[in-house]
């Protein structure tokens, strides 16, 4: 929020999922964009430089507001100015078409408000209540339906609005000029400006000039770490012995500016001793309530343990009756939050395998049965959100205990029956992992495919989402493949597998290979190796950032004689890739968590062999 001369706007940061919403929620009883409409924008552009970097001024364009379908992108109706025009494009009988507004002057560094009314046979542009301006009509109706409204932009970055908005308002018919005007300030005449918008500071004492042409209600606390909730969000704390600065974002205090932290050692932390053996930890934070770590725990009884945070350490919240569960996931749809159990056998042996998805009641403070899915031999669950909608999909990794060869099923939450159900199903071999990620505009999902019946040596498939579903993008050959792990450096894409072991219909197994990771390509679009790192039955691999400093650590399990190994941590070097920096001593290691809180910054482990997980807190400079 920025204000300028007496006046009030957003200046948005560039494309963002929160300046979009389905066009269903303006249109509720019509699939179809009215013929006569109007809209009422109130902005100020910035003059005399390019509205793009690096695009000459007179060739640019940025969008206002836009209308795009969703799953093709296609625009159907969109609002642009340059230097000296405005445009309406809307799609038409022959693609995109345009009515075109001339001598339109809007980067002079001013407050303009624009009323654009399209009735009949006209189009009218009335600027700061001036002399309107006609052109000819918008001739389509359009339908609606699966599209998307995008403000300030076209999805994208190109293109994007740069200056101060105050208001947008669209309504149906072609009068809004009446309502509008005449106006005592016609450069701001306002028609429904946000609440936010509408209020100014207090003037300082003798009606002195603002010394800032661009000011804003923020208040900057010292001291220890206040509460960060949503009254605080938005900001300041200044921590007075790190010399950093921080911001509220409504949940925890984000750092803007601070010494940068550097690894300097590893310390033995906590032991949590668990129900049984651990195969899986997922971390977690509910809002207003906490952070907790759920444990996938190999005994029903007391079954998989849900441990809270308190006083900087970990304590046992919560049990959950499971059967031989092998992953958990923390997800939220909308304002409701799902913790989900991946289950690896029935209730009863050889009886139906559900794995089964909890929501939190915040009056009870626990989580609750909320439903049930029929999976097989399930290894793990990973929840995703493509525009507006919730997917969950699912490892199945054998059926029976033979056949590895079966569908692992990706679901969708379905807003009335308020469940989730099957969308797609994906063939998969021995599936141990699924991992989602998005690159720009498009949306991908990685399998770990392990064993096929005969080989470890199967392909693991990278899936791209088109068309309303994912299709395959890339096959990379693995060695009983048990987790992918994405992450970026800078505006680079990487891709880490864990293979945990080499196995053949004859020769005995090898655990000490290579697991790899992949850089995505730009020029041919694909994955290609960038490191090898040799690992002994590696099966999770964890990317976290310290100040500067990216790190991975692996999760190293058995080498063939022993489940007593020391897992790695390795440390980003640029040209020379990862290095390993630290080896910390774990016993069947199966999966490495990462998280922060106000005491430090932690790394978790769990053991498959004995029931006691590990608190690591890393020690920095």
């Amino acid at each position: 929020m920025v204000q300028y001369k007496g006046a009030r706007g957003l200046q948005l940061a560039g494309p963002h999922r929160d300046l979009s919403f389905p066009a269903s929620q303006l249109f509720v009883n019509c699939d179809f964009f009215p013929q006569e409409f109007s809209i009422v924008v109130t902005l100020k552009v910035v003059g005399n430089v390019s509205l793009l970097p690096r695009c000459p001024w007179r060739k640019c364009n940025e969008y206002i507001f836009t209308l795009l379908e969703d799953a093709s992108g296609r625009m159907l109706l969109g609002l642009r100015f340059s230097q000296e025009k405005l445009h309406l494009l809307f799609l038409g009988q022959r693609g995109i078409e345009r009515v075109t507004l001339k001598a339109v002057w809007l980067a002079d560094n001013r407050w303009h408000t624009l009323v654009l009314a399209t009735a009949g046979c006209h189009t009218t542009l009335t600027m700061d209540c001036g002399v309107p301006v006609h052109k000819r009509p918008f001739p389509v109706a359009l339908n609606t339906e699966g599209s998307r409204f995008y403000v300030g932009s076209r999805k994208r970055w190109k293109g994007s609005f740069s200056g101060l908005l105050r208001q947008l308002v669209l309504l149906p018919g072609s009068d809004a000029t009446s309502r509008v005007c005449p106006s005592s300030e016609p450069e701001l005449a306002a028609l429904s400006v946000p609440r936010p918008l509408l209020g100014l500071p207090i003037l300082p004492p003798r009606n002195e000039v603002m010394i800032y042409p661009y000011e804003a209600e923020v208040r900057v606390t010292l001291g220890t770490r206040p509460p960060c909730t949503e009254l605080e969000r938005g900001q300041l704390w200044f921590d007075t012995l790190k010399r950093g600065l921080f911001l509220c974002d409504g949940e925890a205090w984000a750092s803007m500016l601070e010494e940068k932290q550097r690894l300097d050692y590893v310390e033995d932390y906590q032991d949590i001793y668990t129900n049984s053996e651990t195969f899986d930890v997922e971390v977690f934070r509910i809002p207003s309530v906490g952070l907790f770590a759920a444990t996938a725990n190999r005994e029903a009884k007391p079954g998989s343990g849900i441990y809270k945070w308190n006083d900087g350490k970990f304590e046992l919240y919560q049990n959950i009756n499971t059967f031989e569960a092998l992953a958990w996931k923390y997800f939220t749809v909308g304002n409701k939050m799902f913790l989900a159990v991946a289950n690896s056998r029935g209730q009863d042996k050889g009886g139906q395998e559900l794995s089964i998805i909890y929501k939190w009641s915040p009056q009870k403070l626990r989580f609750l049965r909320y439903q049930m899915l029929e999976t097989h031999c399930a290894r793990d669950w990973e929840a995703f959100h493509i525009q507006d909608e919730t997917f969950l999909a699912v490892a199945n990794h054998r059926q029976g205990d033979n056949n590895h060869n079966i569908d692992s099923v990706i679901y969708k939450w379905n807003p009335g029956t308020k469940a989730f159900e099957v969308n797609q199903t994906i063939e998969t071999s021995g599936a141990y992992d699924w991992e989602f990620f998005t690159v720009g505009p498009y949306h991908f999902l990685v399998v770990a495919n392990t064993f096929n019946g005969v080989t470890t040596q199967v392909d693991s498939t990278i899936y791209i989402w088109l068309s309303g579903r994912f299709q395959p993008f890339q096959a990379i050959t693995t060695f009983g493949a048990t987790d992918w792990e994405m992450f970026q450096i800078g505006s680079r894409v990487f891709l880490a597998v864990a293979n945990s072991q080499k196995l053949y219909e004859t020769g005995p197994s090898i655990y000490a290979i290579n697991s790899t990771i992949y850089e995505l390509n730009t020029t041919t679009k694909t994955f290609l190796k960038f490191q090898d790192i040799v690992t002994y039955s590696a099966v999770d691999w964890e990317f976290f950032t310290l100040g500067d400093e990216k790190f991975l650590v692996v999760a190293n399990s058995y080498d063939g004689t022993s489940y007593s190994l020391n897992s790695v941590i390795y440390r980003w070097q640029g040209y020379e890739g990862f290095v390993p920096v630290h080896q910390l001593p774990t016993i069947g290691c199966r999966d490495w968590e990462f998280f922060t809180s106000a005491e430090g910054v932690y790394l978790m482990y769990s053991s498959a062999r004995e029931p006691l997980s590990k608190v690591f807190k890393l020690k920095t400079y």
